[in-house]
Order: structure tokens, then C-alpha cells, then sequence
């Protein structure tokens, strides 16, 4: 179903502004051909009647704009019959402004064919132009006195048009902010997406590790009190950096080190009990992939201490591909790999145009695989 005008500002999210009414009133200077009509050819009462007429209808006119814009412009803002109504009342206003303006008062068709072409649906207003068009025409021909030269006729024809253009304009316009906020929307979602799966990955690796050294200490406190105290120390210090990892995210400018991750990785490996097989140089890996391999690092590892059961963890790392595998009990058939990291992996590969791969090692355990298309 076509829209009317109301429907597409409202869809816009906001009215004309001040100098949308002046741009509306201005029109009324057309009116100027049917008062000098009155002026010169009534005198009296007559006179005084046919100015009221003229001015009932310039009201009416400039009144309707009002009336829309004080119902903010919503879509169909009242019902059919009441905006016919309106225009049947302006069309009586019209022609008895004929009995004191002559011919002239049909310049009041344009005003009527803009005003049907403005607020009603497209098919309705473009025959109720019509019908006014054949009504001034037909006007022209029968009624004695009057004469057609073709210039109602035409400025009926070109105020249409000119309003169906502005329509148009109008709607196009809409359309383009109706985009634009659909954009915006995206990116927010996507920011907020993008910061949970920050938040998840930065929370979940930290308190894995956290977890691992808390039990360690507690194993250890009653027969290596100093090796407790150390790994205390270890989980309040991991503690405060996962406070700053946090605080660094919420900022925005939170970026991951390979070789960081792969420090940490050894750190909470063996703290966990796992042997670590980690690779000691990264001088092959470009500065662009160093990134994207520091967060499959940090996924891999945190998913090894969780769920594997592994003793030892290899990471593997190539110019464009990184492996992390275990020994542990690894994926099984009727139970996919899947999680929050791992689909985040998942987005950021994508983002940098790798593929990620997680199936069996091997081994039997467990691998994680990123490999970055050239």
C-alpha cells in the first residue's frame, strides 16, 4: 500500500521544521489574481463577503499544514472520510468564491489538487487531480463568460506534479535516514558484540588461570607453605591484571601481544600441570596475523586447562597458520566443539579473512587451527 506524505516524515522520525510552514504559506501569493477580482469588480457588502470567502479559504489552506503538523505528521493522522471531508470543504469554499471572483477563483483548484496529492494515498490523490482537472475545463466551457485559455488547466496539471515531485523527494529522503539509522543501529549491535566477546574471552582465560593457581595454593599450603604464598601472590597479581584487562576494554583500546599471550600461556599451563610445547620465536609470523594468533592462543589454552584433561599442550606457529593441540579426551561425534569463544574466534577469523578449523589432534586429543587465506 502506497504511503502518504504524513507516513513518510513521520517514518523519518521528525516534522518540517519552522520554515517548513512559511514554505507553505508562501503559495498564497496565487491568491492575489482572485482578490483583485473582488477589489475592482465588487463593491459593498458583496465585496466584504468575497474577501471573507477568499480569506475562509486561505485559512483552510494554510490549516490543514497546521493541523498536520500539530499530529506530528503520523501516518493517516485521521480517517479517509475526514480528509475527503476537508477537501469537499475547501472544493464548496471554492465555488462560491466564484460568485464574486469570476473565473479567477479557479487559481483555488491548484491549491486543492496540491493539498489531494499531499495527503492522500498516491492512486486517490492522482484521481481526484483528475476529476478537478476535468471539472475546471469543463467549468471553462459551459459556464457563459468564461473562457479557456489552457492556464488553469496547465497550473492545476504543474501544481500536482510539482507536489507529487516533492513527494517523492520527500520519500527518498526518508528512505536514505531510515538507512542511515539502520547503519547506526548495526554498529552499535556490532560494537556491543565485539565487547562482550572482548570481555568473555579476557574474563574467561584470566579466571580459568586464577581457578588453577587458587587450587594450587590450596593443595600446597599445608606442605609448601612458601610455594602457597607464592602462587597466592601469583593470583592476586593475575587478579589486578585482569582488573586493568577490563578497564582497558571498556576504554576501547585494549590490543593483544603474541608473544604476551604466549608467556601467559606457559605460565597457566604449568600451573595447571600441563607440560607446555610452545614455540620460542614468532619472527615468521607478520605483524598483521600476530594479533588474530594471540587471541587463538589465549582461546586454545583456556579451552586445553578447562575441558581437555590433557598433559601436555602444543601451540605450532607458521607465517600464516597456528595450531594449538592437546592429548586429552578431544571432541567427540555427538558433541561438536562449540561455546561463546569459540564462536567469537570464529567472528574475529572471519573479520580477518581465515579460516578456523577445530576438530581431533592427531594425537586423539583436541585441536584449534586458524589458518589466514593469502
Amino acid at each position: 500500500m502506497k504511503r502518504t506524505l504524513p507516513a513518510v516524515i513521520a517514518e523519518e522520525g521528525r516534522p518540517p521544521g519552522r520554515w517548513g510552514f512559511l514554505a507553505v504559506a508562501v503559495w498564497l501569493f496565487y491568491l492575489v489574481q482572485p482578490l483583485t477580482e473582488i477589489w475592482q469588480t465588487q463593491h459593498g457588502v458583496t465585496r466584504i463577503l468575497g474577501l471573507l470567502n477568499l480569506l475562509a479559504f486561505a485559512l483552510s489552506y494554510v490549516a490543514f499544514f497546521g493541523v498536520l503538523r500539530w499530529q506530528k505528521f503520523r501516518p493517516n493522522p485521521s480517517p479517509l472520510w475526514q480528509r475527503l471531508g476537508y477537501l469537499v470543504f475547501m472544493l464548496a469554499l471554492a465555488l462560491l468564491l466564484t460568485l464574486t471572483a469570476g473565473q479567477t477563483a479557479l487559481t483555488c483548484i491548484v491549491y486543492i489538487a496540491a493539498t489531494a496529492v499531499l495527503t492522500l494515498q498516491l492512486p486517490l490523490g492522482v484521481v481526484a487531480v483528475l476529476l478537478l482537472l476535468g471539472g475546471a475545463e469543463l467549468a471553462m466551457r459551459v459556464v457563459p463568460g468564461w473562457s479557456d485559455d489552457g492556464s488553469y488547466g496547465f497550473a492545476i496539471f504543474l501544481g500536482g506534479l510539482a507536489v507529487f515531485a516533492m513527494r517523492l523527494s520527500m520519500q527518498r529522503a526518508s528512505e536514505l535516514a531510515r538507512t542511515r539509522e539502520d547503519m547506526a543501529k548495526l554498529a552499535v549491535q556490532e560494537e556491543r558484540n565485539r565487547f562482550a566477546r572482548d570481555l568473555h574471552d579476557i574474563l574467561g582465560h584470566s579466571l580459568t588461570v586464577i581457578t588453577v593457581k587458587a587450587e594450587l595454593a590450596g593443595r600446597l599450603i599445608e606442605v609448601n607453605p612458601d610455594k602457597a604464598a607464592a602462587e597466592v601472590a601469583d593470583v592476586e597479581s593475575l587478579a589486578r591484571a585482569a582488573l586493568a584487562d577490563v578497564r582497558a576494554a571498556v576504554a576501547g583500546y585494549r590490543e593483544l601481544s603474541l608473544a604476551g599471550e604466549l608467556v601467559s600461556a606457559r605460565t597457566a599451563l604449568q600451573a595447571a600441570e600441563i607440560k607446555p610445547d610452545l614455540p620460542t620465536t614468532m619472527d615468521e609470523v607478520p605483524e598483521e596475523n600476530r594479533e588474530l594468533f594471540a587471541w587463538v592462543v589465549r582461546e586454545g589454552v583456556t579451552n586445553v586447562i578447562r575441558h581437555s584433561g590433557a598433559k601436555r599442550c602444543t601451540i605450532r606457529l607458521a607465517a600464516r597458520q597456528i595450531e594449538v593441540l592437546d592429548d586429552g579426551k578431544g571432541p567427540t561425534p555427538d558433541s561438536p566443539p562449540s561455546g561463546h569463544g569459540l564462536m567469537g574466534l570464529r567472528e574475529r577469523a572471519d573479520q580477518a579473512g581465515a579460516a578456523l578449523q577445530v576438530g581431533q589432534a592427531p594425537t586423539g586429543g583436541f585441536r584449534l587451527a586458524v589458518k589466514v587465506t593469502p
